[in-house]
């Protein structure tokens, strides 16, 4: 087996172990039934993924704490426009 194909077992395996792990809060959905739903788990990550799809973005909760009120003071909004 190649150096690559066992990091990405490995990282795999490791993913499927933590998704099983993390605790999601009810789905938050915007107009037009654009679903993010959040989590954390047990070692205080914090989560961020859709309800569409098993795949999603993972920080420390400061960070996820960060991105949020960064979102909230406008920081994002020149990604609307």
């Amino acid at each position: 087996m190649s150096t690559t194909t066992t990091t990405t077992a490995t990282a795999t395996a490791t993913r499927t172990a933590t998704r099983a792990a993390i605790a999601w809060d009810e789905a938050f959905c915007s107009e037009g039934a654009n679903c993010f739903r959040f989590g954390r788990d047990a070692d205080g990550r914090a989560y961020i993924g859709t309800t569409e799809s098993a795949d999603y973005v993972t920080d420390s909760i400061d960070a996820l704490r960060a991105l949020i009120s960064a979102v909230k003071a406008g920081d994002a909004d020149h990604l609307l426009a």
